[in-house]
């Protein structure tokens, strides 16, 4: 609570209330140096009403509708008031009153300078309205802004954004000068819409590269899927001496999760604590997710119980709760949600997915029907991925009969992950002629994927009709569908290697199948323990150097 005695002078008030406004850390203290401003008819002095937009608009304690209604009463804002208030839509959770406001600026008669575009194509971007996007490049033509470089970043990161990367290109191309945003923003777009062969030519043109030109490469990387390379480039940035910064963090913790590189992982972490990197919310969630896929629950829960709990949001509890439940901490999952809704975090659509995972895993029917009925009860509509968890929690307990009621009534086409769930529930629950019709129907909804002709034949080979089994493969041999390989990650010494059935691309390999041989011999051979141990340890120990070099 602000303490200003309402005695005080006018003169004194108007030294003492911008250096309170300087020292502004909350709403709820802004609100009330702006009551007292209006209670001495100060408020409309351009050095009181550009802090308290300035605060509301864009500083993260602030809020971004509170300066649009400041603004609405200003007598005559300015097209810097009207900027504040549109840059701060454009990063909030409503870009879309970006329009709004400049839509109104318009109608007020207020004139839109070089510095109000920037923001409408950046609220276009996150829109990802080309339409929208092209009708501000219109507007910016008109009044003469296409030369400035900063409106140029902008467009093209608009235009990749919305997918438009041959036009971001041509603008791209078009620049008489260039600068580090320019490039970042074209190798960011190229990222973005998945070219990254793109991206990382235009990359490794670039005449300087800093922390986002790496972490844009990188992130490209992860969401093409290429985890192994994302984690290459990061080594990469470190041997050139550039720091990284949580955002590259973020890419690198999500690599770390998929390949299931818990040591690297660790190392991240590490790194994060000794370069002291601030442990922003996304940060910490990715660490937590990291954790909890590559199956270190302790050390997830560690990270997630870490810092102040003040500043938090679902998606951090989501990981959580995702991770206790794939691993099987039902019971933790469970309470888990229960202490979500304590301290009044609002659950969303990810929540009740983790949870009915969690139920799958626990065999709880009767929870999963009561988590899944909330999503109505909460006027969230449940997406497919809800109801293939729900038809994988019926399969798994062996209500198989009740699962495929279920999808009969659906009101959305029944996906392939339902039907998978439900054909492994019949072979586990012996329930063999309904897995046969579940078989042909995904046949014939992926006709190309390798793994419906392998289900199927499957059910054949139980069944013991053995000549459409055979018909099964020859007939993915016509299509030309090959069964993909499975493959594997070591870690060893902070190296990840990559494992294929009968592949010999490994540097190492004739080590390792000399390995493979020796103990497929001596499995044969029913050696006992002490002797395998003594030829480990003895004849092959030159053989066994690569696994500890």
């Amino acid at each position: 609570m602000l303490k200003v005695p309402f005695s005080t002078k006018h003169s004194s008030l108007t030294q003492t209330l911008p250096t309170l406004l300087d020292k502004c850390q909350s709403m709820s203290e802004l609100k009330q140096i702006h009551a007292l401003l209006l209670a001495f008819g100060l408020s409309q002095e351009d050095s009181f009403a550009s802090k308290i937009l300035s605060f509301s608009a864009l500083s993260d304690s602030g809020n971004v509708n509170y300066s649009s209604r400041f603004l609405s009463q200003l007598s005559s804002p300015t097209t810097f008031y009207w900027n504040l208030v549109i840059r701060g839509y454009s990063r909030s959770r409503n870009p879309n009153r970006s329009i709004s406001v400049f839509v109104r600026m318009l109608r007020d008669g207020v004139t839109p300078d070089y510095l109000t575009y920037p923001f409408l194509a950046k609220a276009a971007a996150c829109l990802t309205k080309r339409e929208l996007g092209v009708t501000i490049h219109a507007r910016i033509s008109k009044h003469g802004y296409d030369s400035d470089r900063f409106i140029q970043n902008s467009l093209i990161h608009m235009y990749a954004s919305c997918g438009d990367i041959a036009y971001a290109r041509k603008l791209f191309d078009g620049m008489t000068q260039r600068n580090s945003v320019s490039w970042n923003s074209m190798v960011d777009g190229y990222a973005k819409c998945g070219d990254v062969n793109s991206a990382r030519e235009l990359f490794e043109l670039m005449p300087e590269k800093d922390v986002v030109s790496w972490s844009s490469l990188i992130d490209g990387y992860v969401k093409a899927g290429e985890f192994m390379e994302a984690l290459a480039i990061f080594e990469r940035m470190q041997t050139t001496g550039a720091k990284a910064n949580d955002v590259t963090m973020v890419s690198v913790l999500n690599a770390c999760a998929h390949l299931g590189a818990l040591e690297q992982g660790s190392q991240m972490h590490q790194y994060i604590l000794e370069n002291k990197l601030p442990l922003t919310l996304v940060l910490k969630t990715s660490l937590v997710d990291m954790y909890a896929k590559c199956g270190a629950i302790e050390e997830a829960l560690g990270v997630f119980r870490s810092g102040s709990m003040r500043k938090t949001d679902v998606l951090l509890w989501n990981a959580m709760i995702g991770g206790l439940a794939t691993h099987g901490w039902v019971k933790e999952s469970l309470n888990m949600f229960e202490e979500l809704q304590r301290i009044q975090i609002v659950p969303d659509e990810i929540t009740y997915l983790c949870l009915l995972c969690a139920c799958a895993h626990g065999g709880l029917v009767k929870e999963a029907w009561y988590f899944f009925e909330c999503l109505n009860k909460h006027n969230m509509t449940p997406k497919s991925e809800h109801y293939a968890c729900m038809v994988d929690v019926l399969a798994r307990a062996g209500q198989v009969e009740e699962a495929f009621r279920f999808i009969c009534q659906m009101p959305i086409e029944p996906t392939a992950s339902m039907l998978g769930a439900l054909l492994s529930g019949c072979m586990n629950h012996g329930k063999l002629k309904l897995a046969e019709l579940l078989g042909r129907k995904l046949l014939e909804i992926e006709p190309e994927h390798d793994g419906r002709y392998v289900g199927l034949s499957n059910v054949y080979a139980v069944f013991k009709r053995w000549n459409e089994a055979r018909n099964l493969r020859e007939a993915m041999e016509r299509r030309g569908v090959k069964k993909s390989p499975g493959f594997s990650f070591v870690g060893v010494s902070g190296l990840l290697h990559r494992f294929i059935a009968h592949d010999r691309t490994h540097p190492q390999s004739e080590q390792i199948y000399a390995i493979l041989i020796f103990l497929t011999n001596q499995i044969k051979l029913d050696a006992d323990n002490e002797n395998l141990e003594y030829y480990l340890s003895q004849e092959m120990a030159d053989s066994c150097f690569w696994i500890t070099s």
